[in-house]
């Protein structure tokens, strides 16, 4: 009778336990809600809106990695969210210039940095004013701020201007110290991801495709550096050759910035360009906090849409974060858009590097079937475009890259390592197996791969690369030879993809937009965004199930602790996680 008693008043208090966490969830739901996505800012008259982009900009609003247990977070404006803030920002009295302060770098890639810059400059043209200052300017961070009418450096800061740069680490010494072989299988003379495991240095021709798409970049960056500057390009170049940014003064007396000066003398000039008072308090607004004091301007009376899909981040099967291109989850996307009459086109804004070989062709397969039912497809590429990324790209009607897009990459590969030598010379652990078949191990770390499965790997990553060059040669209306002639892994920056065919036109996303209203014979309509972000509720219970593996304190404390570096943490994690085929982008440009 005890027993039965104990066990009762156990499950009892389990029950009231699982209550009483229940409730504080909802509680923290509710309060989480409520101090999120709050369009209760007002903006005063005689307002400065500040920019600052030091963390990282995606392409939609909020698709990001993020802490689902965190109590007050603002929006994460997308790229093009951004774009209509500024724009609408120029044409709001209330607003009277922008104090742009990017102290801690830029969290974006050249394409994305040349839009906002563009936009800057588009601000600028109302007649307002865009003052520019920083304790210290990253080199993406100047090239900013350099659309500004006004640049201001502290007396003791500096601009760390030195060129570009594509950085890759090499593991191969490491792993042969380790007694870990990468059994590797490729197809594509330029396809150097895998060649941080097999070599210690690069390849003639990666080095050389790294070149060939870096150099361009450069120019362009110096180019509007200089315009905006009144700098010669070449004198920008032996700028950054010989590091002769030093001081703030050799800053100023190179031309690349305007004043040297305190915050409080430059507050104290933008309320002199605004009119107000010294003694007056100057009001700041962040672009978060503007962004939510406006509605986006929306024909709702347009019966026709067109669906704006945002594609970024690492192409996988089956499961992944925000900010990532799950295979599942944009199947049902563009099955939704197929089977949606009112939805007359597709723009797909790509920024991502590739992934998984499978998971691209079954969203190909998705948009081949849009395709088929009439709907109309334009690309628009953003940062990177390129292997997976271009697979689903390809079999667009138009295909728009931005200047400084990096594209192409049509390649594959297959890799995982060989442990035998790391466990039974290095760890002493010995493996043995009873076999029904041959091979019935199947290729592991712990055995040799034999001939016959190496043969199998090479066959099935080989066969991948002829359907990705079919892939490429039915959309772009080429022969498989003349792709395989561009292919072989190479990458290339945009106006080269233009004269090999890869692309369209160089454009940006509202030129995609434009295209494929015109190729749908539409006039007006109404953009439809997707992916569609999860509810609080959804992600906080994905976090304590841990259902969602790209946790976002995980990450976000990983950011943190790894800063810079945290970039190239993400692409090694990548490769670890790879399953089956590859087709992924093996570099990490440098930009800040």
């Amino acid at each position: 009778m005890s027993q039965f008693l104990k066990n009762v008043l156990a499950s009892c208090l389990g029950v009231s336990l699982a209550f009483g966490l229940l409730f504080f969830i909802l509680l923290f739901i509710g309060i989480a809600a409520g101090s999120s996505g709050d369009k209760s800012v007002s903006v005063s008259d005689k307002t400065v809106l500040k920019l600052s982009f030091d963390q990282q900009v995606p392409e939609l609003t909020n698709n990001v990695e993020k802490n689902a247990f965190s109590l007050k977070q603002k929006d994460v404006l997308g790229l093009t969210d951004i774009v209509e803030t500024l724009d609408h920002a120029a044409q709001d009295d209330k607003i009277k210039g922008i104090y742009l302060n990017p102290e801690n770098g830029l969290g974006m890639g050249m394409a994305s940095a040349a839009t906002l810059r563009k936009a800057i400059a588009k601000f600028r043209e109302s007649g307002k004013f865009v003052i520019a200052n920083s304790k210290y300017y990253s080199q993406g961070a100047y090239y900013l701020a350099s659309a500004a009418d006004t640049v201001y450096i502290n007396p003791l800061g500096n601009i760390d201007f030195h060129g570009f740069s594509a950085m890759i680490p090499f593991f191969k010494d490491m792993l042969d110290r380790i007694g870990v072989k990468m059994e590797v299988f490729y197809a594509g003379d330029f396809k150097s991801a895998t060649e941080p495991f097999r070599l210690n240095k690069m390849t003639d021709k990666n080095r050389l495709q790294m070149r060939e798409f870096l150099e361009p970049v450069y120019k362009n960056i110096l180019t509007d550096i200089g315009a905006s500057r009144h700098i010669e390009v070449d004198t920008l170049r032996s700028i950054a050759d010989g590091l002769k940014v030093r001081t703030a003064e050799d800053a100023l007396n190179l031309g690349m910035v305007d004043k040297v000066g305190y915050t409080d003398e430059i507050i104290e000039q933008m309320k002199k360009r605004i009119g107000i008072n010294a003694d007056d308090k100057l009001n700041i607004v962040t672009l978060e906090d503007y962004a939510a004091s406006f509605t986006k301007k929306r024909d709702y009376k347009a019966k026709d849409r067109i669906a704006l899909v945002f594609a970024e981040g690492d192409i996988l099967m089956d499961q992944g974060g925000r900010g990532t291109i799950v295979d599942q989850d944009y199947v049902k996307i563009l099955r939704e858009i197929r089977k949606d009459d009112k939805i007359k086109a597709i723009v797909l804004r790509i920024n991502s590097g590739g992934g998984s070989a499978i998971a691209s062709e079954n969203i190909w397969r998705e948009l081949q079937l849009n395709k088929e039912a009439g709907k109309k497809i334009v690309v628009s590429m953003g940062d990177y475009a390129a292997s997976g990324g271009y697979y689903i790209a390809c079999n667009a009607d138009k295909i728009y890259a931005e200047p400084n897009t990096l594209t192409g990459s049509i390649g594959v590969f297959s890799m995982m390592p060989n442990a035998s030598k790391l466990f039974d010379e290095k760890l002493g652990i010995h493996w043995d197996t009873v076999k029904t078949a041959k091979y019935s191990t199947g290729v592991n770390p712990f055995y040799d791969i034999a001939p016959v499965e190496a043969e199998q790997l090479t066959y099935s990553t080989q066969a991948m690369y002829a359907t990705f060059l079919k892939r490429v040669a039915d959309g772009r209306d080429m022969t498989t030879d003349s792709v395989h002639q561009i292919a072989q892994g190479r990458v290339w920056i945009a106006e080269k993809a233009k004269q090999i065919g890869l692309v369209d036109d160089i454009g940006n996303i509202d030129m995609a937009l434009a295209s494929a209203a015109e190729l749908a014979g539409i006039e007006k309509y109404r953009l439809q965004e997707y992916p569609k972000m999860a509810d609080p509720m959804q992600e906080l219970i994905q976090e304590l199930t841990g259902e969602n593996e790209d946790n976002g304190i995980q990450a976000k404390a990983m950011e943190r602790e790894l800063s810079q570096i945290y970039p190239n943490y993400k692409q090694i994690k990548g490769w670890l996680k790879m399953k089956g085929v590859q087709a992924r982008l093996p570099v990490i440009v440098n930009f800040n």
